[in-house]
């Protein structure tokens, strides 16, 4: 990372931090761009143990939907990218064609929690995806989501971060 995570934010044992990028084509990611920001705080982070990506992440007061606690679309973009960077650090860029959130309690303000992704299948340029947002003091999730996600070629997306670590790598990923 370029500078050191707060601790609340710092990995899970067996995690390692992912240096993604915060900016795409012109503009800021909305989820993940303003790592300071009073909307969303996210970190990305890769386990070893089952190489999922993992995030710690933030709702503040800029993320607020009823009083005092996030607002679902605040969440279900959390998962969008979560889901969507699994793919892409998986050596699968993606665009999404379909995500489906499930909400399973409101979700408070101003704490850290999880953000776990996994990849169930690839089916020739369909990938999908899991993820959920929980407390990882007791398991408790807020929202869980399953993405269904296209493979595109690279050279449709620029030369932002993520586009030129996967061609810098591009040995290493799978091929549709």
């Amino acid at each position: 990372m370029d500078t050191p995570l707060p601790p609340e934010f710092s990995g899970e044992p067996g995690w390692t931090a992912l240096n993604l990028p915060r900016t795409f084509g012109t503009g800021r990611s909305f989820v993940s761009g303003d790592p300071h920001g009073e909307r969303l705080r996210v970190f990305y982070f890769h386990r070893e143990e089952d190489e999922a990506l993992c995030a710690k992440v933030w709702f503040g007061a800029d993320a607020e939907g009823p009083p005092g606690h996030a607002h679902g679309g605040s969440m279900a973009a959390v998962l969008d990218e979560a889901m969507g960077f699994a793919c892409w650090v998986a050596g699968h860029p993606v665009v999404a064609a379909e995500i489906n959130i499930r909400f399973h309690r409101r979700l408070p303000l101003e704490q850290v929690l999880h953000v776990e992704t996994s990849i169930k299948t690839v089916e020739g340029k369909k990938v999908r995806v899991r993820g959920r947002i929980f407390n990882p003091e007791n398991g408790d999730s807020y929202a869980t989501g399953k993405g269904l996600f296209i493979r595109q070629e690279l050279d449709g997306f620029g030369e932002d971060g993520l586009t030129t670590m996967l061609k810098a790598h591009k040995d290493k990923f799978k091929q549709p």
